[in-house]
């Protein structure tokens, strides 16, 4: 399970890394990616993390998108606690206060958990600056 701290819940967050982040796309799933914004000291107060504190970096923060294309309830679930543990062994490679969704393609339902790693590495390395494409 992914910690509590490390989840994204709120529309808004979900909505800035979509909108605002960087995107990398792969054939199982696309992974958004939106760094951390330097947030003006009139405004420190106001941070869109609820776990944050006064003074120190936000923990990287991951969403999963599992849209009914992929299949029913279950197989969405099956993706979802997939991914989420996945994301979960990889959170030490996202810089600080940074937000990822990882949004499933319906491919995903039929792909076991390697495939499912292999796709997310992928396109975390290159968001990351670890390869040009």
């Amino acid at each position: 399970m992914l910690p509590a701290e490390n989840r994204m819940r709120r529309r808004q967050d979900f909505a800035a890394a979509v909108r605002r982040g960087r995107r990398a796309g792969r054939p199982l799933l696309v992974v958004h990616l939106r760094d951390r914004v330097s947030v003006p000291p009139e405004a420190e107060g106001h941070t869109t993390d609820p776990h944050a504190t006064r003074g120190s970096a936000p923990p990287p923060r991951a969403g999963f998108v599992v849209s009914k294309a992929v299949g029913g309830a279950v197989q969405r679930n099956l993706v979802k606690r997939r991914l989420r543990h996945l994301v979960r062994d990889r959170l030490s490679l996202l810089p600080e206060g940074s937000l990822v969704v990882v949004r499933a393609l319906p491919g995903a339902a039929d792909a076991d958990h390697t495939q499912l790693a292999r796709d997310l590495d992928a396109a975390l390395k290159r968001l990351l600056g670890g390869g040009a494409r």
